[in-house]
């Protein structure tokens, strides 16, 4: 079978998926904006493709995001038209449809059968859209006007498509009917096998001290040290958390920019936002045990988790983040908000430790309560681990029922 990925950023959720079909065999190839030049990965065909060129155009301000979709759109129809010249003819798409990009394929491949990967369906009501009191929006039907034609894509690419696939059920939920029932939920995969508990880990701070399972590490995860995933909650919190243990290691990975919600000031960054709004409260002394990392590679982000003896993960209602299935499967003592996607995965006082998202203080009193409980802290880590392999193991569940999908989805008609 010939099936070809869309993903400007491939593999992102694709990366076990792709290889484990062309290890079977299907001829695997991926159109994606990450790379220059053509190449092989792991028995991918991996061809890359440009953003075409524009003239200068006054766009409205409300389809600004459909503009640079229906970009994307456009120069992936242009390579995928120029494979089709060359005789390529995928039996299968798989798409992550995010970015626009797979919109004009049908038009192109029209017997080909297509498979979106759906991440979210942007929704105006509470809690999906003012959650955070502290960011409101200037207005209120403006800004409900700007997500429904932020959906234009969603909408653009379920008339092309005959299946989709969701990590949760939290985001799967988000989609309107009819397309709701044309997706299946499958989470992306977690290998526990790689990802488990190990007692002679240690992680080394450059600068700073080496680490092991006999320090006191807590752990605070996010792509980017933004709103949407608790960093200001998290920092507002760590004065006290400091304070009262005075052993605590707080270790922070993160980078600057931001991947969801609104971006900060011109010239400034959240880290630095609330960085600078707490550091007049915490002593040099206690302020030395904190370490932000910034990004860091994969081999040195799972010894962290491994290291560490509290995790602390906060998000809106949203996109759950990899890192917390992986500090799961790594028996982490998880302190985790009592957000709804949070809920699918986690359960209060079996799984984790489940606060609101806006309470500070109840972060830092289960944090606190966990560092000096360990036979609390092996409970709940076992058991976050148990339910991972459970649920969300790569290969004993995700994998199979993700191939299940892409064959039943080949099975489909057009």
């Amino acid at each position: 079978m010939k099936i070809l990925f869309i993903h400007q950023n491939f593999p992102g959720q694709f990366k076990h998926l792709a290889v484990e079909l062309a290890r079977q065999g299907h001829e695997v190839k991926a159109l994606t904006l990450r790379v220059k030049e053509r190449t092989r990965w792991n028995g991918v065909d991996i061809l890359p493709y440009a953003l075409q060129k524009r003239s200068e155009q006054r766009t409205h301000p409300w389809v600004l995001d459909l503009d640079s979709k229906v970009t994307r759109a456009e120069s992936c129809y242009r390579a995928a038209r120029m494979l089709r010249d060359q005789g390529y003819a995928p039996d299968v798409i798989i798409a992550h449809h995010g970015w626009g990009e797979a919109m004009f394929l049908r038009d192109v491949w029209p017997a080909a059968r297509m498979g979106l990967y759906c991440e979210l369906y942007h929704l105006t009501d509470y809690p999906h859209a003012g959650f955070d009191p502290e960011f409101p929006v200037p207005d209120q039907m403006d800004a409900e006007i700007r997500i429904r034609l932020k959906n234009l894509n969603n909408h653009l690419h379920f008339e092309a498509a005959q299946a989709g696939i969701s990590p949760t059920h939290f985001q799967a939920d988000t989609f309107p009917q009819p397309f709701r029932d044309k997706i299946t939920v499958v989470h992306d995969g977690i290998n526990t096998d790689m990802l488990q508990r190990r007692d002679d880990v240690r992680f080394e701070i450059e600068g700073g001290p080496v680490l092991t399972r006999e320090d006191e590490v807590v752990t605070f995860v996010n792509r980017n040290l933004e709103p949407y995933r608790g960093y200001h909650v998290f920092m507002r919190a760590l004065p006290r958390l400091l304070r009262e243990r005075p052993h605590a290691q707080v270790v922070v990975v993160g980078g600057d920019g931001v991947s969801y919600g609104a971006r900060p000031p011109k010239g400034q960054t959240w880290k630095q936002i609330y960085i600078d709004e707490v550091r007049d409260r915490i002593p040099d002394a206690d302020w030395a045990r904190v370490h932000f990392l910034g990004r860091i590679p994969y081999d040195r982000f799972v010894r962290l988790l491994q290291v560490g003896r509290v995790h602390l993960y906060l998000t809106y209602p949203f996109v759950l983040s990899w890192s917390l299935f992986e500090s799961m499967s790594c028996e982490a003592a998880i302190v985790a908000s009592a957000t709804a996607p949070v809920q699918e995965a986690l359960t209060h006082d079996v799984t984790a430790r489940l606060v609101d998202f806006f309470d500070g203080d109840a972060l830092v009193d289960q944090a606190i309560d966990l560092l000096e409980d360990s036979a609390a802290r092996d409970r709940l880590g076992r058991a976050a681990r148990a339910h991972v392999r459970d649920t969300y193991d790569l290969r004993r569940h995700c994998l199979p029922r993700q191939l299940k999908w892409v064959s039943d989805l080949a099975q489909m008609s057009v």
